[in-house]
């Protein structure tokens, strides 16, 4: 050990030499050099959760460089594959997906099975928010079940893609009722954009989407939020949850990352350690409150349970729905 004095003495020879002395206090990358595979094109959730990890990861030091890859296409299945096979046992690759990936798998038959990769942690969830036109006779969730209850094929409800978050979430809501999910009206958008115009034309009851796809609307008083898909009441939202209101649903649209199938013992736990460091730190928490996004860490066994519970239960909403065989 050195002293003080022996210090300050060894740093002024080093600094006549023109050396430079090792900077013991920072710490070595958890993983030098991560490869983020995003199954989706970019600009998407999935990608922006990527980039945004890679932002927090390098600037707090946890890595030493990232690499983005993207190939989207069919809710994940173009790119899962080749994820599971390309990247076998690579400690340095993750994937980032989620519930939406679940559905797809499902609903497209596909081959490969998210459970040929190796869950490693849950992110962010984004919980679901049910809409209706303001001049819409429909003032709470307990009118929008009466409605659905007395002729479902009169209730247009508008949404994401068919099979996708959006969609379940309303197939839950008329099982939880009574009411048959195959009969329900769901009307899918490709787009955000087009659904919120079919709202804003009062061509449908309502709307199921993110919060944040219809926060601005609210706002205005061009929309009314009639009930949400959290577990709780969600903070700044004024607005009671399904389960308050008697519709016995909680469902949130997740977001996680997986790493290759094949990993060693010592590669999942230095990509699950990376994880936990990254949802603790300060520069993750402030970049979920920056991007609207409700941070809902969960890892390692208890995620990969987590995992399988949840595509058992959106398997059996689909096959009700009649998406799924």
């Amino acid at each position: 050990m050195f002293t003080k004095r022996e210090f300050l003495k060894a740093s002024a020879l080093a600094g006549a030499a023109g050396l430079i002395l090792p900077r013991f206090a920072l710490a070595a990358p958890v993983i030098d050099q991560i490869q983020l595979f995003v199954p989706a094109a970019p600009g998407g959730g999935w990608d922006q959760t990527a980039r945004a990890m890679e932002q927090v990861l390098r600037s707090e030091g946890l890595i030493g460089g990232a690499q983005v890859t993207n190939v989207g296409g069919a809710g994940g299945t173009v790119g899962l594959p080749r994820f599971v096979s390309q990247y076998r046992a690579n400690g340095s690759a993750m994937m980032v997906g989620g519930m939406v990936m679940v559905g797809a798998i499902v609903a497209n038959k596909a081959a490969v099975k998210l459970d040929q990769t190796t869950p490693i942690a849950r992110l962010t969830g984004e919980f679901l928010a049910l809409v209706v036109p303001a001049q819409s006779p429909i003032k709470d969730a307990k009118d929008f079940v009466a409605a659905l209850k007395a002729d479902p094929a009169k209730v247009a409800v508008a949404g994401g893609s068919a099979g996708g978050s959006d969609h379940i979430l309303l197939g839950m809501i008329a099982k939880a009722s009574g009411v048959e999910p195959q009969k329900i009206n769901y009307v899918p958008y490709a787009g955000g954009g087009q659904a919120l115009a079919a709202l804003l034309g009062n061509q449908v009851a309502g709307g199921i989407s993110g919060y944040g796809e219809f926060a601005e609307q609210v706002r205005a008083g061009k929309l009314r939020m009639i009930g949400i898909s959290a577990d709780k009441r969600q903070p700044g939202i004024d607005v009671p949850t399904l389960k308050e209101q008697g519709v016995d649903v909680e469902l949130f649209n997740w977001r996680g990352v997986f790493g290759p199938p094949g990993l060693s013992d010592a590669d999942r736990k230095k990509q699950v350690d990376l994880v936990e460091k990254l949802v603790a730190s300060k520069a993750w928490q402030d970049e979920c409150v920056k991007r609207d996004w409700t941070s809902i860490p969960l890892t390692g066994d208890a995620y990969a349970a987590f995992v399988k519970e949840d595509t058992a239960r959106i398997e059996a909403i689909l096959k009700d729905l009649g998406l799924a065989s």
